[in-house]
């Protein structure tokens, strides 16, 4: 009984701490969508552009995914961590320093540096709540963690919200009709600078989390991945590299173009809003709503997954859901617009958490390799946003405008995930 007590609080020990990081992670990636329409007014950027934002940001997964699998190796899962969180760190203070010079070029680098930072946390995290339980139930693990990424998510939102897009519309009037050219700098530059203070702050709560998980006694993935300590699997037996897994290298593709979808509906629906024709003090709040839709979801698959719905099979229907609310965003206008968008946050709520377990599933003493792959798939976060706004940019050789080019996209993104759901993350196995 005694046993069974600690190990039950070792467990709940463990998921506390990541579900701390996972907030962490919702902070600092969700505000991505406040950045967005924050450095297109104050580097006076195109939609283009500002997209960039999420290019520099999830660029780093595609390039720190393997290191990053390295380094944790070296240093195991709790030193790893804590090594990220300080790269997290330094990226945040290079913030101060791009306001002080209202420097794009310099913002994207610090956003690259706080990516690196991810990066390293994701390839530790993702895996390790995937393997702290039966894997059939890892969805629902991860969808607990979900809620503590778009609860923190939402708080960026409006935290930032509230500093970095104070008063934009009238802010954005002056300088459309502001003649005199040093009187315009002084506002950008004024503009610019309320980034200072809230990444410094945030740079000192990304130290004092480091310090607690270096002090913590969580265990390294390594003694998470196997029972025996061999750390193989029926399928991983006699394997040798992590190519001879196919299943992975398609979840890392479903992961590419989950991400993908998730920027395009989450992030860059302020824009999307601003094209509709609502003002800068009313799209700046649009994110929340599809944040709000995401924790709707997540509850959702707490509730139904394992007991009433296998994870593959949820991932299938809310897919669906997702193409039925793609093509509804392009026949509606307004409000409704905004309201279709919102609720995609409601079909993407499985998708990671599906797509993830289901990515690396049976592949033992392959599990970080295997989990740095699919990290590099959030990648698509930094491709997609910037395909999606050159397919609408004016004089393009398609002619879209910023809906069909949306709802082509989307589209694209996911019938794979369809497909990957349905067929994808079976290949390679045996058949029964």
């Amino acid at each position: 009984m005694v046993d069974k007590l600690t190990k039950k609080n070792n467990y709940l020990y463990q998921l506390t701490i990541i579900g701390v990081l996972f907030a962490v992670f919702g902070f600092v990636t969700w505000v991505n969508g406040i950045l967005i329409p924050f450095l297109k007014k104050s580097c006076e950027l195109t939609d283009q552009q500002a997209f960039y934002v999420t290019t520099a940001f999830f660029a780093a997964y595609f390039f720190l995914a393997i290191p990053s699998s390295w380094i944790l190796s070296k240093l195991g899962t709790k030193k790893g961590m804590s090594v990220g969180l300080l790269i997290m760190a330094s990226g945040c203070l290079v913030f101060v320093s791009a306001a002080g010079d209202r420097s794009y070029g310099i913002f994207l680098t610090g956003l690259f540096i706080v990516g690196m930072g991810l990066a390293l946390l994701q390839t530790a995290a993702n895996p390790y709540v995937s393997l702290l339980g039966p894997i059939e139930s890892a969805a629902k693990r991860i969808s607990i963690m979900g809620i503590c990424n778009k609860l923190a998510g939402i708080l960026a939102n409006i935290l930032l919200g509230s500093i970095l897009l104070k008063n934009a519309t009238k802010i954005q009037n002056k300088l459309d009709t502001e003649t005199d050219l040093n009187v315009k700098s002084e506002l950008l530059d004024e503009l610019a600078s309320r980034v200072e203070t809230p990444y410094i702050v945030l740079a000192i709560f990304l130290v004092i989390i480091a310090v607690i998980i270096y002090k913590s006694s969580l265990q390294d993935i390594k003694e998470q991945a196997s029972s025996d300590g061999s750390g193989e699997t029926y399928l991983s037996k006699g394997k040798t590299n992590i190519f001879q897994f196919p299943h992975v290298i398609l979840g890392a593709i479903a992961i590419f173009f989950y991400v993908g979808a998730e920027v395009m509906a989450g992030d860059l629906i302020t824009i999307y809003g601003k094209n509709l024709g609502f003002s800068d003090d009313t799209s700046k709040f649009f994110a929340v709503f599809g944040l709000i839709g995401l924790l709707v979801g997540y509850v959702t698959n707490i509730i139904l997954i394992p007991k009433y719905v296998k994870q593959e099979n949820w991932l299938i229907i809310s897919t669906i859901l997702g193409i039925f609310l793609t093509i509804g965003s392009y026949f509606t206008t307004g409000s409704l617009a905004v309201g279709c968008l919102a609720t995609l946050g409601f079909a993407n709520a499985v998708m990671w958490p599906a797509i993830f377990p289901l990515g690396i599933r049976d592949i033992g003493q392959f599990s970080n390799i295997g989990s740095a792959l699919l990290i590099m798939g959030i990648a698509g976060g930094a491709l997609i946003p910037p395909f999606y706004g050159w397919l609408y940019k004016e004089g393009n050789v398609f002619g879209f405008d910023f809906k069909t080019a949306f709802v082509f996209v989307m589209l694209i993104c996911y019938l794979y995930i369809l497909w990957f759901g349905k067929r994808g993350h079976k290949v390679g196995f045996p058949k029964l």
